[in-house]
């Protein structure tokens, strides 16, 4: 069978389901299982693939068909300026949080070395894309999940950064190890409740431990800010990512907890997405 008929094939299955990118996603699982890119195939169409491969990625449609995302079926997700390995036990990095990497780095333009937190680093995006950035930075990790811990290692090694990151299983709670000169979070803060309007791809296949922010969506953030104004030194900068409707509550949280709101800003969508705010003396 050549590459067009078993895109054709596959672009049906998928549109039938009502997946909307079914093009894109046959393309791209095409690619990884003959290991060519999505060029080769626009431009090699007539090239036949053994019955081996069609098999493994009839297999890798029918479970696109069901929803489950492309990241966790090519194993890989692409984030900041580079690739990220990724399992269904971590949450898929997104777009918008590129956002909380792009204030980092403008914030500390002209610091070369600052020990800073990630709190429930996940796959380790922020966190290893920040280290990427910044070559005299060092990092401490904090998660939850055992499976985190094993993903965001494997992310640190390839993205060889390894030896200035430190990883720790824990809740924030537990944790009392060092002083940060800054603390990144982006934590759970999707409302229990609102778990189940969530699109089927997100619900049914990334762990509800990384989106559960509680009955009220903030449970996690709370924790998170009380912790931080133990953790962080005077002066020290906060930056939480948060959902879109949440700014007035998480705001009143940073000021009974002594940080100063420096600016909230807004992701793609013209949405409230991320709050930076400075530790200031009691």
């Amino acid at each position: 069978m050549n590459l067009e008929t078993a895109i054709n094939i596959a672009y049906q299955t998928l549109i039938k389901n009502n997946i909307k990118s079914a093009l894109l996603d046959s393309e791209i699982l095409l690619s990884e299982v003959i290991n060519e890119s999505r060029e080769f195939i626009i431009l090699n169409l007539n090239h036949n693939i053994s019955e081996k491969e069609y098999d493994f990625f009839q297999k890798l449609i029918q479970q696109r068909s069901k929803g489950k995302p492309i990241a966790y079926l090519t194993g890989k997700k692409s984030f900041w300026n580079y690739e990220f390995y990724i399992n269904d036990k971590v949450l898929i990095p997104r777009p918008d949080t590129e956002i909380v990497i792009e204030q980092i780095l403008k914030i500390y333009k002209k610091k070369d070395k600052i020990s800073f937190l990630d709190i429930g680093f996940g796959s380790g995006c922020i966190l290893l894309s920040i280290l990427k950035e910044k070559k005299d930075f060092k990092a401490t990790g904090i998660d939850i999940s055992d499976d985190a811990l094993k993903v965001c290692e494997i992310n640190a090694y390839k993205l060889g950064v390894k030896n200035r990151v430190r990883l720790f299983k824990s809740d924030i709670d537990k944790f009392s190890k060092g002083k940060y000169d800054l603390i990144i979070s982006n934590p759970p803060y999707i409302k229990n409740l609102d778990l189940k309007y969530l699109e089927k791809d997100v619900i049914n296949f990334e762990p509800k431990l990384a989106l559960d922010g509680g009955l009220d969506g903030i449970s996690e953030i709370r924790k998170i800010i009380k912790k931080s104004s133990e953790l962080i030194k005077n002066g020290g900068k906060l930056i939480l990512e948060i959902a879109y409707n949440q700014k007035k509550e998480v705001k009143r949280l940073l000021i009974d907890n002594s940080f100063y709101i420096n600016s909230v800003i807004k992701d793609f969508a013209n949405n409230d997405r991320c709050i930076i705010s400075t530790k200031i003396a009691k």
